[in-house]
């Protein structure tokens, strides 16, 4: 062990609400510690693993012991949500997030539990490549245009109607000029990691994380024009709550960051200077990730006569020369 990897500060996202994930940050910080490496996790996630486990009681812990800046990379124990978290958690440093999915989807994930051991090896010899991936920035600006409210999405911007039974009217605006006015439900602006999550929910399209794009997507509309659409990440795209409507609206950020929207407030979202950092151990294709993830059926696909491989999932498929 030299001095420099004495130095190396590696965070453990994982939280204590299932066995399995308590025993598998065990794993890690354990061989963490075998490499010469240290474990950091974060103070909310020490208390709630120390009152299962009292031998995380002298992990380091992020913010006291080590600083963010310090962090090399962080890996995560858990689904999309620790992995949104973990992102938030890194976001004034560099560190890149590697996802191991222990939950159901997992779409941000890079791999499964069944691959943790390895994908823990692999960190401890810097085995990986670093992928940037598009965040958006969010400001809310009150009726005399000054910001009372910035924040940042990895998946999504979302602006709701606070109030179930009231219909918020907004209008939508891209580079500061109008587009449309409608009632809805809402509106969610995504990125194009977020185009998987509640984008594609609300029916919006899938974008490919090399396409550098943001998606619009009106949330119930009622609107003969109320489609969904893509822009250019150099665009700013605005929602702003018109002082008529009956309601008073709500942003939330990755499901995670919220503030409160009254009449006559404007979200204002464009690209942020500054990418969130995913950590890669396998070159996959997007489209296998959606296959996999999403379960989709291509039984029978031949492929073309210049693909050597078949998918994981293609079993039943003709092989290929």
């Amino acid at each position: 062990m030299n001095n420099a990897d004495a130095e190396r500060s590696i965070l453990v996202v994982a939280h204590a609400h299932r066995d399995d994930t308590v025993i598998a940050a065990e794993r890690v910080v354990s061989a963490l510690r075998a490499s010469g490496a240290r474990p950091v996790i974060a103070p909310d996630d020490r208390d709630e693993l120390v009152a299962v486990r009292p031998s995380f009681s002298d992990i380091a812990v992020l913010g006291s012991d080590i600083e963010v800046a310090d962090i090399e990379l962080a890996i995560v124990l858990g689904g999309d949500g620790t992995i949104l978290r973990a992102a938030e958690l890194v976001r004034d440093g560099t560190a890149p997030v590697l996802g191991i999915n222990m939950g159901h989807v997992g779409f941000l994930a890079e791999i499964e539990r069944d691959d943790m051991d390895d994908a823990v090896r692999r960190v401890i010899d810097k085995d990986y490549d670093v992928e940037e991936r598009l965040v958006l920035q969010v400001r809310v600006k009150d009726t005399v245009d000054s910001v009372i409210y910035e924040t940042w999405a990895l998946n999504e911007a979302t602006v709701e109607k606070a109030s179930r039974e009231r219909m918020l009217e907004v209008v939508i605006e891209v580079d500061g000029r109008p587009l449309s006015t409608f009632g809805c439900d809402g509106v969610v602006v995504s990125t194009p990691t977020g185009s998987t999550a509640y984008n594609f929910s609300a029916g919006g399209p899938v974008i490919w994380p090399t396409v550098q794009a943001i998606s619009v997507v009106p949330l119930s509309a009622h609107a003969l024009f109320a489609k969904p659409l893509v822009v250019g990440p150099d665009h700013a795209v605005a929602i702003e709550v018109l002082e008529r409507t009956n309601g008073t609206g709500i942003l939330w950020c990755d499901g995670r960051r919220s503030h409160d929207l009254p009449p006559g407030a404007r979200v204002v979202v464009r690209r942020s200077d500054r990418p969130v950092r995913l950590a890669r151990l396998h070159p996959a294709q997007f489209t296998d990730r959606l296959v996999r993830k999403f379960r989709l059926p291509v039984e029978g696909w031949r492929g073309p006569a210049a693909i050597t491989g078949v998918l994981p999932t293609q079993a039943n498929a003709e092989p290929t020369p």
